[in-house]
């Protein structure tokens, strides 16, 4: 890609496979990061910042799985030159010259064009506004023009949106991950958060009491993989997997299942190259998805006799 605009999320942290992350960044011609943090593992890549304002620095609706539509109100100014971000791919459209297909003046006005456009299908939101939001509060969708009232519960009635009103239950065939467990990397690692960090660490990463909780990746590994490879609980460990490594201290616990460890994905190499989690992955996805497979790729594990210590 010769150019690329992100707009609130951190790849260069997030995504599997970091090598192929950054090689693409450095090598664009052209890099827009739009957050409303700086600096993240991505906007280190960027040749343009645009600051956005943070969700309760604009108005706006949330809509959750529960299909309750929300209207979240602004509370405070957003600071310095940070905006919203429809108002700021408005000023970029308007700057290229297409400023007369996005003369918006507010948000109201894009969810009004937004709710229109899902009239007649099954996440009709056309009876909702934000005056109806503020004044009845969150409505669940479907909530079309004949009842703006909102739906509670779907299917009452015993049919579904099919030819026959049946519902259609696809059976799935099951595939087993890309990269199985051998002889040179014999564990399955998986991927996830802590109760303490959000994504990567962006907001919670600036929070005095939720660092001191959880300071460092950990690897959680179990008792009897443990003893397969001669490591103790607090021991310090080397990952390996076929793109890269990671260098934490080891938790030994009975809540994992023997053949399977378990790291973080909070920390990106902004936090130390080697604590990043994505080292690791495998950038393989879902063929109809394209959702990346974060939570299984084969690694090993040893323990480090002689770990570095960082100069404090």
């Amino acid at each position: 890609m010769k150019a690329i605009w992100i707009l609130c999320t951190n790849p260069a942290a997030s995504a599997p496979d970091i090598d192929v992350i950054e090689k693409a960044l450095r090598q664009a011609e052209l890099v827009v990061v739009q957050d409303a943090y700086h600096p993240t593992a991505t906007t280190r890549f960027a040749h343009v910042l645009l600051p956005a304002a943070q969700w309760s620095e604009k108005e706006g609706v949330m809509t959750n799985s529960e299909r309750r539509v929300t209207y979240m109100p602004k509370l405070v100014e957003p600071p310095g030159e940070a905006l919203p971000d429809w108002k700021i791919i408005s000023l970029f459209a308007y700057a290229m010259g297409f400023g007369a297909s996005f003369m918006y003046q507010s948000a109201d006005e894009i969810f009004a064009e937004f709710a229109a456009l899902t009239a007649g299908t099954l996440c009709d939101v056309s009876g909702a506004s934000y005056a109806r939001l503020k004044d009845q509060g969150a409505i669940q969708w479907p909530c079309p023009k004949s009842n703006p009232a909102g739906t509670p519960r779907l299917y009452v009635d015993g049919r579904f949106p099919t030819v026959d009103g049946k519902a259609a239950l696809i059976s799935v065939e099951h595939a087993p991950p890309v990269e199985s467990p051998d002889d040179d990397y014999p564990l399955i690692l998986t991927t996830g958060r802590l109760k303490h960090h959000w994504h990567t660490m962006t907001r919670t990463g600036k929070n005095a009491a939720l660092r001191r909780s959880s300071p460092e990746p950990i690897l959680e590994i179990s008792r009897a993989d443990a003893r397969r490879f001669s490591i103790l609980d607090a021991d310090f460990v080397e990952i390996i997997s076929r793109r890269g490594k990671v260098m934490v201290q080891a938790r030994v616990t009975d809540e994992i299942a023997v053949g399977t460890c378990f790291l973080p994905f909070h920390w990106g190499r902004d936090e130390g190259f080697f604590k990043a989690a994505n080292n690791l992955t495998t950038s393989a996805r879902d063929p109809i998805s394209r959702q990346p497979e974060l939570k299984a790729c084969a690694v090993r594990v040893r323990k480090v006799l002689d770990f570095p210590l960082e100069d404090n």
